[in-house]
């Protein structure tokens, strides 16, 4: 009764690629015209197969040509239903995506919410798997947890009904299914116990090659050194798997009191109670594809902050597509395929923990210093000439900036590794150009290869040569559509593909490239299931990475795309510090690459959004990170972007962002008011780079996160856990947004700081900077660029704690290349001390490294009640021994 159905369900789904880049490519058109882009099909408000429960016995989950969908539907005695969480109530239709083949069309059936019942009838569709929406109806849906259940009422023909692939809502509702507990049973706790001081690893008893376990996310293999017995699987923290056709499953209890953070790149608040996440890397345009529950990255990984302070931490080791769900007391990971590892993180407090994630997972390299300057970027500065000017403005107007970048219509019709011979004829001039100015360049290169037989491209020709390319269940070299139309894509699971595409930088690179954008690396497919490969693909794998389908390596696509790119950007220049930003990442990607939030909206929710996503990523093992300043997407007022640049300048990757088709988003786009605001954040930003790059050096060391929640400057103090729109900046810098109100702060000392001379308490726009007592925070002068000159005169910015006291650290080396792995660099500890109601004493009380500074004069700036007190120092040099005693003057009450 299911006769050709394979075949038939290929043909159907060809057609529906060909119908969906249509749809596509029609929304680009509108881009063009200046209209916004999303989505082609709205997928909120939607009830998936993956999450229903089958009540009976003849109906089961299929998966053929990259659709799931319940298929073999075939008696009256057995429904489906959904457990959902009406988030927001209202009226809503329902439309309801089945396929049956005409000649069978007709089978009654009822939609059952609560006490409502619709009824309706199978629609006729060309083949079992080509799917159609019918609306059926009205309901009204009130808030909280209901059952949606679908049961066939009549067979047209018996045995045959239809096949189910979705339900959607729509109205002004908000709706989502919370999965099913039934039908997962309990699985005994295999071979577990310790791999590390302090970190437990519990498998499954399905697991049956523990020594050999395979993990991408691990610097190394994890044996176990110590095994526990089963009285010790009981305590806290502890895992207990459960499994159903399919799918495996690990929950973890919080404990009362505790609060829970991380997943990765997430939207919503800091604190993830009540949150489901899903891991399926996915080009997620303004965040809207299934309500921003899933964007471009994968971190399966959450930190649970006890009531007293301590911490614990969790990963799911896994590349499947999954989720994380945080609710009712437990922490529950769900995987699609192989069982998984579970590891168990404990430590003093959360710095501990997330320490112990860098040693698992790796740390972010030190990179260049000129990325930790301002960025700017818009899709796309064109031709060459266009981003000379925008280059020749910033340094006309004194507006500090580092980096412009170029998107993908600098390419020859999109072929990446290509440069347009028109619009940019002479790319090494181009970047000599920037370099005389001190800008770096930084220009994309996606994962999809044009195919291309007869314009005698290099990168498809040698490509097909070694057969690089990922291929579809029938064994054929995949095709999808992206931008440079029909492309073919290089399966990174094999180690002979890396090293080829590695090999493609060699002459990239020459052409004077400085950094490189990894962007549309999910994979982005415009003509595919989900805007992505079939999950059906195949991955040949290679002596690290077994064999497997793109269900179970999408999600890494992007992360061996960036370790390839790395490699081959480090070979091509062995002296310099390679810079890459990725779009799509997994967790220890931040050992590859730097990465930014995705496409945003110029929103104020967007904007204050910001915030918590960067420091999830921080807290996820991604130091290197942040938004689209000013949003990617939606026209942008100059109101927005000063509130935006006021604080948005303290994130660790600061770039600006505009989309084709928006308004300018220049500082100096918005007029002389809105340019004076950005050129003091920007010159906060560069006044504090000694302080970012002493940051950013301790967190290539030690893994911690650059921006910080609140909470990590007391993890005890309950009133700080929920906070997420002031942070910090490594310990000792506290931002607080302007708009921000009523902002919980944490005890102790923290004093409000000026920088350039802006009136604090008088601000609209810029964040209240406040330096925590007890600390030293090192500055240099305003520069245009980062390595505009040397530190020839350091500011320390000091705030004495309640005993008089203060200390901090700056690090300092070459800025570039790979001198400071040996030695060269140097590490200076300053210390404070109150001497007298004017006078203080400043020395040195620590040095390493061989690193030699120029010879320079020290101000020493001290900080109280709103008032700057200053001393200078002339030569460095003196602080050595016993140091320097300074009497403070020029008092200035910068708070009136």
């Amino acid at each position: 009764m299911y006769s050709d159905w394979t075949g038939d369900c290929v043909k159907c789904f060809q057609w529906r690629l060909m119908l969906l880049h249509v749809i596509v490519l029609g929304l680009f058109t509108g881009v063009l015209m200046g209209q916004s882009v999303g989505p082609a099909v709205d997928d909120n408000n939607v009830l998936d197969v993956l999450d229903v429960t089958i009540d009976g016995p003849k109906a089961r989950l299929v998966h053929e040509g990259g659709q799931d969908f319940v298929g073999f539907w075939d008696e009256l005695d057995t429904s489906i239903y959904w457990k959902v969480r009406v988030v927001k109530g209202g009226v809503a239709k329902v439309f309801v995506s089945q396929a049956v083949p005409r000649e069978y069309a007709g089978s009654e059936y009822a939609f059952v919410v609560g006490d409502q019942e619709l009824r309706s009838k199978t629609v006729g569709t060309d083949e079992w798997a080509s799917f159609e929406e019918k609306e059926i109806g009205e309901v009204r849906l009130e808030e909280g947890v209901i059952e949606v259940r679908m049961k066939p009422m009549r067979h047209v023909e018996p045995n045959l009904f239809m096949c189910l692939k979705a339900v959607r809502f729509e109205g002004d509702v908000v709706v989502e299914a919370v999965g099913e507990d039934d039908n997962f049973e309990p699985i005994k706790t295999g071979d577990s116990g310790y791999v590390r001081d302090g970190v437990r690893a519990y498998y499954p008893a399905d697991v049956v090659d523990v020594a050999g376990y395979e993990s991408l996310m691990m610097v190394e293999k994890l044996p176990i050194i110590q095994r526990f017995s089963e009285e010790e699987k009981t305590g806290e923290g502890d895992v207990r798997f459960e499994k159903n056709e399919g799918r495996y499953r690990a929950t973890i209890d919080v404990p009362m009191g505790g609060n829970v953070y991380g997943g990765g790149e997430v939207t919503g608040p800091l604190e993830r109670s009540g949150i489901k996440t899903k891991f399926w890397n996915s080009d997620n345009f303004a965040y809207v594809r299934d309500r921003g529950s899933r964007l471009y990255q994968t971190h399966p990984w959450m930190m649970v902050v006890r009531e007293d302070g301590s911490a614990f931490g969790v990963i799911a080791d896994s590349t499947w597509r999954g989720q994380v769900e945080v609710s009712e007391g437990m922490i529950v990971f769900t995987f699609d395929g192989e069982p998984f590892r579970v590891l168990v993180l404990e430590g003093d407090g959360p710095e501990d923990v997330l320490m112990k994630l860098g040693e698992l997972t790796g740390k972010m390299k030190l990179p260049p210093k000129w990325a930790l300057g301002y960025q700017q970027c818009r899709w796309s500065y064109e031709p060459d000439t266009k981003v000379m000017a925008i280059a020749d403005e910033f340094r006309k107007r004194r507006l500090p900036c580092d980096v412009i970048w170029m998107d993908i219509d600098y390419m020859d019709e999109f072929r990446v590794f290509t440069f347009d011979k028109q619009k940019f004829g002479d790319p090494k001039g181009l970047n000599n150009y920037l370099n005389e100015r001190g800008f770096k360049g930084v220009w994309m290169i996606d994962p999809g290869v044009k195919k291309d037989d007869e314009s005698g491209y290099g990168v498809y020709e040698s490509g097909t040569a070694k057969d690089v390319w990922v291929r579809d269940a029938k064994g054929e070299v995949y095709e999808g559509d992206v931008w440079p139309g029909a492309c073919v894509f290089p399966d990174f699971t094999r180690a002979d593909v890396r090293e080829w595409w590695a090999g493609l930088y060699k002459d990239y690179m020459a052409q004077g490239v400085s950094g490189v954008w990894n962007d549309m690396n999910e994979p982005a497919v415009f003509s595919g299931p989900d805007y992505t490969m079939p999950m059906t693909n195949l991955h040949e794998g290679d002596d690290e990475i077994s064999a497997g389908t793109h269900r179970e390596y999408h999600n890494v696509y992007g992360f061996l795309m960036v370790r390839a790119s790395r490699e081959g950007m480090m070979r091509a220049n062995p002296e310099k510090r390679p810079f890459v930003l990725t779009r799509s990442n997994y967790l220890g990607g931040q050992r590859y690459a730097a990465t930014w939030t995705g496409d945003n909206k110029s929103t104020v929710e967007h904007m204050e959004l910001s915030v918590p996503m960067t420091l999830t990523l921080g807290l996820s093992g991604q130091p290197f990170n942040g938004p689209d300043l000013g949003g990617f997407s939606e026209q942008l007022d100059g109101e927005l972007w000063a509130k935006w640049i006021g604080f948005g300048t303290m994130f660790p990757f600061v770039r600006g962002h505009a989309m084709k088709g928006m308004n300018d988003k220049e500082p100096w786009a918005f007029g002389e008011v809105v340019e004076d605001v950005s050129r003091v954040a920007l010159e906060r930003r560069y006044r504090l780079m000694p302080y970012f790059y002493t940051v950013f050096e301790a967190a290539s060391r030690t893994g911690l996160p650059i921006m910080r929640p609140m909470f990590m400057a007391d993890a005890k103090d309950q009133s700080l856990r929920y906070e997420d729109r002031a942070f910090l900046v490594g310990q000792d810098l506290m931002v607080v947004p302007r708009w921000a109100e009523d902002v919980a702060l944490p005890s102790g000392v923290w004093e409000s700081v000026s920088l350039v001379g802006e009136m604090i308490d008088d601000e609209k726009y810029q964040a209240d900077l406040k330096v925590r007592g007890g600390a030293i925070v090192p500055m240099g002068p305003v520069m245009q660029y980062t390595d505009e000159r040397s530190l020839d005169e350091l500011t320390l910015v000091v705030v004495l704690d309640e005993r008089g006291e203060a200390l901090g650290e700056l690090y300092e080396d070459a800025g570039d290349g790979y001198g400071y792995q040996k030695g060269e660099y140097l590490r200076t500890t300053y210390r404070v001390v109150m001497n007298g109601r004017k006078d203080i004493r400043v020395w040195i009380e620590g040095r390493e490294g061989r690193w030699k500074p120029i010879e320079r004069k020290v101000v020493v700036e001290v900080w109280s009640d709103g008032e700057k007190r200053m001393g200078v120092i002339e030569r460095e040099a003196d602080l050595e021994g016993n140091g320097v005693f300074v009497e403070l003057s020029g008092m200035k009450a910068l708070a009136q």
